[in-house]
């Protein structure tokens, strides 16, 4: 399957400091559920976690994996889910990745719960469904 860019209306929701509700397959198949931020390059959807934790463990047995993100600002239609795969799990970029994301979800410069010894990753998914979203 080659690579394409997530629809605008997804993307541009992805971009907003929403908590996503991640999703990742356990062992025996049965659903892990983890609230992330998010981010997006405009091709995968990027969730930034550590080594050691279940959603990089999960992925490395079983790429498949599920997020939804509601629009704070249109809680009823700003629905979107996306199914896909996690295509890659990298520490390259991942430590400057999650200041980022302390950027957008809490306006600080540097991420303020770096753990000594966390190894950052970056979990790209690409999206094999996309559905819902905003309308604008």
């Amino acid at each position: 399957m080659t690579s394409r860019k997530l629809p605008d209306n997804a993307r541009r929701l992805l971009e907003k400091p929403v908590i996503g509700h991640f999703v990742t397959l356990m062992p025996d198949g049965s659903p892990q559920v983890t609230p992330v931020w998010v981010d997006t390059d405009g091709e995968y959807v990027l969730v930034n976690t550590a080594e050691g934790r279940v959603k990089p463990r999960n992925v490395r047995i079983n790429p498949r994996v599920a997020l939804s993100v509601v629009d704070p600002d249109d809680e009823y239609m700003g629905i979107l889910q996306i199914r896909g795969k996690v295509v890659e799990v990298t520490p390259e970029g991942a430590s400057e990745h999650i200041d980022k994301l302390a950027y957008k979800y809490l306006g600080k410069e540097k991420y303020p719960f770096h753990k000594p010894g966390d190894i950052r990753l970056i979990l790209k998914m690409k999206a094999e469904h996309v559905s819902g979203g905003m309308a604008s």
